[in-house]
């Protein structure tokens, strides 16, 4: 699926129906309409009757397309509105100091802000170089703080709840205002009311196949107006005269803490979430969120959903994306997926299809079966230059000269996460996240985060799940309330990690773990862990030689057991990996096809032998196969040394040398589009098969990773021979497409005797002409003059940093007997 943006709201039917059905053309499964910032005028406001109108259309269109049609409750992120009161509106703690000396002292109660409310205020002893260790509550009479005399120089300590001020980020006009308070019943059912019902009004129920949260970014929100009774209520004391605590360290500091913490999850699962989900079954629609950031949202707070969804590439490491798919695993859910391509190789249109099957490689690594690709930027035909397009991320629509290569891609990804949706999970790790302990570390209070998987991946070193993954296992995240619904005999091997608090249900769970044959490992370190896991438990899948470059994941049905094995790195891999099953059969299969390669008995090891960024698929069942040996035909190889030609677009041909780079041209360095090369070959005959091979990809330095942009940017660490994408045509016939390694077509049925006409239509990237479009930034200028700053265009000034185009190597004819 795909995310589509609709600025504004600025759309018109016309070209809501062009792209509906290009997605469609392409083999995309459907959209999440997503309602962001002006790029020109706005034609409608977000609610208005128009815009319901453009909704139900689209809706209906992409339901006679066969696509699904997501709709997210909001405008931009956190939810919020116009209709957010400052009483439904996110609040805060802020806490103020101030050194006192000895006498009495009265103070009128006065507020900052509107908004601003006095919650409590404290007395100690010290001063602010020798901070007092304890405080004492101080009366509130009349309006006025009441301070008697000390023996000495005094801290007051004021609690102040207010208004957080943060508005919708990135709203639509007509979606401007406060960011509502997630742990308020009354807030969420405003929300709903507000901006969800009208929503399901106009589109019904049977054309939605899901309504939609995005991550949470409610910055500071550590308090409600509730909060003082809930947390009395569920924790069975008042908070309110240790609520210093928060911000002094002392005897009790971590329990106030922790109880504190939890009762905001608590409040945000049960009001937001649970709200949602009640609110959404009611009108007939599964609710999906990414339930991860502030509010400080557990693992298992995603339960009280429909539909998880994470966030973030990196197998190799605790993402967002884990985050939900161990959710997923540990409540049941077999649908579990993520936001891909959020950052991929920014700036916009500088992503390749590469670089798309390379990071959704790492989702589905993460044990995601759903990719929802971010995304679309709705634009307008007459829109000048490039048209429009989101701040960041990919501009993932048919623009991209190299747009002829997304078929293929959409069938690929859809196959692997058809596969990866049948059978369960396999993880014989359950890596514990230890939520007492992060409650009672975290918080703004102590200059740290309300991020719960933020602060997991500070308790928990990167190393631990690289050296979990590096031992041939797959491993879940897992979290006090999710033992509940665990067998303690459902992993082999649980792991602790510097946890100093064990509530006493998980110490019997764990009891109960390793009299059912399991193994507890409480460790400190990562130093040891490679040896334990090795005394404790078999790889689940074997890898020899050891590398960090090769992942897996891992379903079982009832009649056989499905490895996807993938290479992550950017050079070809031969590895023997030696599964963990009894079953004795086993296929390979072409994980861009779908056809068996090969099979054969499955003695102790398969040999692999992987190509960067290829996946492969192993089957293993009882059921008897047909033995396919591996090809070992002998190869003779022709290099297509020209004479070649050129034409780009309709202009006429010329001669070209081999290697070509279009940017070496005067006048063609902001070029996107087409280039056509051609050339002959004299044959004798044709016996066997034969393919084009494009060469081998370039290893590039720096890896996959962008780490001076803005967010988690994936690129691939190669570059290709054809930049980047070739689609070959052999005497007129069309063949197939060369876009990832190994960069190689199959021309045996095109062929004949005599002479060959071999034509290669090369596509670039549309970040050529990003790099001279002046448009999108006036269009950002006006809409900033016209509407405020929502967004700003971002990394525009390195379109063209590394960017190749055209027929990088001399192909080769690769003739097999």
């Amino acid at each position: 699926m795909m995310r589509w943006w609709w600025f504004g709201p600025s759309v018109g039917q016309p070209e809501l129906d062009r792209e509906l059905t290009a997605m469609a053309d392409a083999g995309l499964g459907g959209v999440e309409v997503a309602y962001v910032y002006p790029l020109a005028r706005a034609t409608t406001e977000f609610g208005s009757d128009a815009f319901l109108a453009d909704l139900r259309f689209a809706a209906e269109r992409a339901h006679q397309l066969g696509l699904r049609f997501d709709l997210t409750l909001g405008s931009g992120w956190s939810f919020g509105g116009p209709h957010v009161s400052a009483a439904l509106a996110a609040r805060q703690l802020d806490w103020e100091r101030r050194e006192i000396g000895p006498g009495p002292l009265e103070l009128p109660v006065v507020s900052m802000w509107p908004g601003d409310e006095l919650i409590a205020a404290y007395v100690g002893a010290g001063s602010l170089q020798e901070q007092p260790d304890s405080y004492e509550r101080v009366p509130v009479v009349g309006g006025r703080l009441m301070m008697g005399p000390g023996a000495g120089p005094r801290v007051v300590l004021l609690a102040y709840a207010r208004l957080t001020g943060q508005n919708v980020k990135r709203a639509a006009v007509g979606a401007e205002g406060p960011v509502l308070d997630h742990y308020s019943a009354a807030a969420v059912e405003a929300h709903l009311h507000a901006v969800g019902d009208p929503m399901l009004d106009a589109v019904p129920a049977e054309l939605i196949g899901s309504v939609f949260c995005d991550s949470l970014e409610v910055y500071g929100a550590d308090w409600t107006t509730r909060l003082p009774a809930e947390f009395a209520r569920r924790r069975g004391y008042d908070i309110l005269p240790v609520l210093y605590r928060l911000t002094v360290d002392g005897p009790d500091s971590g329990r106030a803490r922790a109880d504190f913490h939890r009762t905001l999850a608590e409040l945000y699962e049960e009001n937001f979430v649970g709200g949602c989900q009640r609110w959404a079954a009611g009108r007939g629609v599964p609710f999906r969120i990414q339930s991860y950031g502030t509010p400080p949202a557990t693992i298992s707070s995603y339960r009280y959903a429909d539909l998880f969804e994470g966030e973030g590439w990196g197998w190799r490491e605790i993402t967002q994306t884990r985050w939900a798919s161990s959710a997923a695993h540990l409540y049941g859910r077999t649908l579990v997926s993520a936001e891909v391509w959020t950052w991929v190789h920014s700036p916009s249109f500088r992503a390749t299809p590469l670089d798309l099957k390379g990071e959704a490689h790492e989702h589905l690594l993460n044990g995601i079966n759903q990719l929802i690709g971010h995304g679309w930027p709705y634009s307008p035909t007459d829109a000048s230059g490039l048209g429009w397009f989101f701040y960041a991320s990919g501009a993932l629509d048919d623009r991209n000269p190299w747009w002829p290569a997304m078929p293929e891609l959409t069938r690929y990804l859809s196959r692997l996460c058809w596969l990866l949706q049948q059978g369960e999970p396999i993880a014989d790790v359950a890596l514990y996240v230890p939520n007492e302990d992060l409650f009672a570390t975290m918080g703004r209070a102590q200059g740290g985060t309300l991020d719960t998987w933020r602060e997991a991946k500070r308790q928990i070193p990167e190393m631990i799940p690289a050296k979990i993954r590096a031992a041939g296992l797959d491993y879940d995240l897992i979290d006090d309330e999710a033992l509940a619904v665990t067998a303690p005999d459902h992993y082999r091997v649980i792991i602790i990690l510097n946890a100093s608090t064990i509530p006493k249900i998980t110490a019997v769970w764990l009891d109960h773990a390793r009299a059912s044959g399991g193994t507890v490992l409480t460790i400190d370190s990562a130093t040891d862990l490679t040896n334990a896991l090795v005394a404790a438990v078999s790889p689940d899948l074997g890898i020899s030689p050891a590398t960090p470059d090769i992942g897996f994941v891992h379903r079982r049905t009832r009649a056989a057991d499905v490895y996807v094995v993938i290479n992550t790195g950017p050079r070809a891999q031969t590895s023997a990996v030696a599964p963990s099953t009894s079953q004795r059969d086993f296929e390979q299969w072409d994980a861009t096809s779908g056809h068996v390669l090969r099979s054969g008995t499955a003695s102790e090891s398969i040999e692999l032998t992987l190509h960067p960024y290829e996946a492969t698929v192993i089957i293993l069942s009882d059921q008897p196969v047909t033995q396919i040996p591996v090809e070992t035909r002998t190869r003779h190889r022709l290099p297509l040394n020209g004479p070649w030609q050129v034409a780009y677009g309709d202009e006429p041909a010329r001669p070209v040398e081999l290697p070509h780079t279009w940017e070496d041209e005067r006048g063609r360095e902001h070029y996107s589009g087409a280039a056509s090369y051609t050339t002959t070959i004299e044959l004798d005959g044709v016996d066997g098969q034969a393919w084009i091979d494009f060469g081998d990809c370039e290893v590039l330095d720096g890896g996959a990773t962008q780490h001076d942009l803005v967010g988690a940017s994936y690129r691939v660490a190669v570059r290709g021979p054809v930049g980047e994408v070739a689609q070959v045509r052999v005497n007129g016939i069309d063949c197939s497409l060369a876009w990832a390694p190994p960069y190689r077509v199959q021309i045996t049925d095109a062929l004949r005797s005599g002479t060959n006409k071999i034509e290669i239509i090369v596509y670039n990237t549309a970040a050529n002409a990003l790099a001279a479009d002046r448009d999108i930034t006036r269009l950002a200028a006006e809409s900033e003059a016209r509407y405020g700053r929502r967004f700003r265009m971002q990394d525009l000034d390195r379109a063209m940093e590394s960017v190749q185009s055209g027929l990088l190597r001399v192909p080769t004819i690769v003739l097999s007997k």
